[in-house]
C-alpha cells in the first residue's frame, strides 16, 4: 500500500472556516486505490508552513503529496501547474507580511508540479465536475507550501509526486460572505477523490 500526505490549511483572514481542513479530516485514513491517505493540517504562517511540511514528509515517507488550498472566487477546481520561488501577500495569521521575500536562496527560480495534473481535470470534467488547470498559484502561503514541497522532491527524492489544487469556496463560506461562487462540501470531497484515484494510473 502506497501512502498519499494530504494537507490543507486552517482557517486565515476573514474566512471562518476552510473547506481544505474539512476534506482533510473527512479522507484522513481512508483508501482510495493503491492509496492509503494521511491527512495534515498546515499553519497559515509564512515561517512555519514549509517547515511543517517538511516535517510530515519527514515523519510518513509518503509516495505523494497533495496539497489543498482554498481560491475563494474561482468556480472551479483547480491543479496547480507552477510554483514561483516568491512569498508575497497579504498578512499571515501570525501578521507576517512578506514583500518580494525568496521562499528558498539556492531554489530555483519555479517548479513545475508533478502530479498528473492533465488527467485530473479530465477525469473531474468526464464525471461532470468544472475544473481546469490554473497557470498560477499565487505568492501566498498556497504558493509557498507547493514550492517547498517541490524543491524538496527535486533535492531528495525525485520520484516523489506532489504538487498542489486549488478548491473553490464551500456553501458555508459563500453563505458567510455573499458575492462568491461555492460548491458543496460533498461536491468538494467528490473532487478531491477523483483527482486522487488519477494518481493510481501514473
Amino acid at each position: 500500500m502506497k501512502k498519499l500526505l494530504l494537507t490543507g490549511f486552517e482557517p486565515f483572514l476573514a474566512y471562518t472556516v476552510n473547506p481544505t481542513m474539512k476534506i482533510v479530516e473527512a479522507l484522513d485514513g481512508t483508501i482510495i486505490g493503491n492509496y492509503q491517505v494521511i491527512g495534515k493540517i498546515m499553519p497559515v504562517d509564512f515561517n512555519s508552513s514549509g517547515k511543517a511540511l517538511l516535517k510530515f514528509i519527514d515523519e510518513e515517507v509518503p509516495d505523494a503529496v497533495v496539497s489543498l488550498g482554498l481560491a475563494a472566487g474561482r468556480y472551479k477546481i483547480t491543479p496547480e501547474r507552477i510554483a514561483i520561488n516568491i512569498k508575497d501577500g497579504d498578512a499571515d495569521n501570525e501578521g507576517n507580511k512578506p514583500v518580494d521575500e525568496l521562499i528558498r536562496e539556492q531554489g530555483e527560480d519555479a517548479y513545475m508540479s508533478t502530479l498528473p495534473i492533465r488527467k485530473m481535470v479530465d477525469s473531474l470534467l468526464a464525471k461532470g465536475l468544472p475544473a481546469t488547470i490554473s497557470n498560477t498559484a499565487g505568492a501566498y502561503l498556497c504558493n509557498n507550501v507547493m514550492y517547498e514541497g517541490l524543491h524538496y522532491a527535486k533535492v531528495h527524492n525525485p520520484k516523489l509526486l506532489t504538487g498542489f489544487i486549488h478548491i473553490p469556496a464551500s456553501h458555508e463560506l459563500a453563505i458567510e460572505h455573499g458575492g462568491i461562487p461555492s460548491w458543496s462540501h460533498e461536491d468538494l470531497l467528490k473532487g478531491i477523490r477523483i483527482c486522487i484515484e488519477t494518481l493510481n494510473e501514473t
